[in-house]
């Protein structure tokens, strides 16, 4: 078993924005902060170490979270897809901690309260795969790593994320549903943008 913490927390933050159209999702404004130090913030604030890897042609990213208890790294094979930022992760994960939350900081929903209700769901079964879920079952993020499946996800290779793993998953696979859409609304394109936040000033 891994020494260290009993969890540790990968913000995959490397990614090309490309749809946005010359935008970055992860610096619109949430609350008042830019969304990947809000999600970055909310990580920090559950006390589990905290890494934000990061692409090296997105310094504004990394300047967006001075002050932040979390840990940066520059992926230099970014523009490869998710699969450098979850290897680099599951790198920094071995020896430190015992399990690896992947939080994707393009979900503006997630919330504090939704990282510690996935983080004491996992501590009952710390042996299972834990991936949050849409109110209706509609499978989505964060999702839980126990650290005997570190090896996998450092091996993983392109940009579709660890999706081939959970499709056959190696260990028991729980899910933790999260109120309404917080754990699927991945918001990628200006429009997205606009109507989530139509949708959040109606109610």
């Amino acid at each position: 078993m891994a020494e260290g913490a009993p969890l540790a927390i990968l913000i995959p933050a490397a990614g090309a924005a490309r749809r946005m159209r010359g935008g970055d999702k992860l610096l619109e404004v949430v609350d008042g902060r830019p969304l990947i130090a809000r999600q970055s913030g909310f990580a920090a604030a559950t006390g589990c170490p905290v890494l934000v890897t990061l692409a090296p042609d997105r310094p504004a990213r990394g300047a967006a979270l001075a002050g932040l208890a979390v840990e940066t790294l520059i992926v230099p094979d970014a523009a490869e897809g998710m699969a450098a930022s979850i290897r680099a992760g599951a790198r920094w994960a071995a020896g430190r901690a015992r399990a690896l939350m992947i939080l994707l900081p393009d979900l503006p929903g997630i919330g504090a309260e939704d990282l510690r209700a996935l983080i004491a769901a996992q501590a009952a079964e710390p042996d299972a795969i834990w991936q949050a879920t849409a109110a209706d079952g509609t499978p989505g993020h964060p999702v839980i790593w126990p650290a005997a499946l570190f090896p996998a996800l450092g091996a993983l290779a392109g940009d579709g994320g660890a999706r081939a793993i959970l499709a056959a998953p190696p260990a028991p696979l729980r899910r933790l549903a999260l109120p309404g859409d917080r754990a699927t609304a991945d918001l990628d394109t200006p429009e997205a943008w606009a109507e989530w936040r139509a949708r959040r000033a109606e109610g």
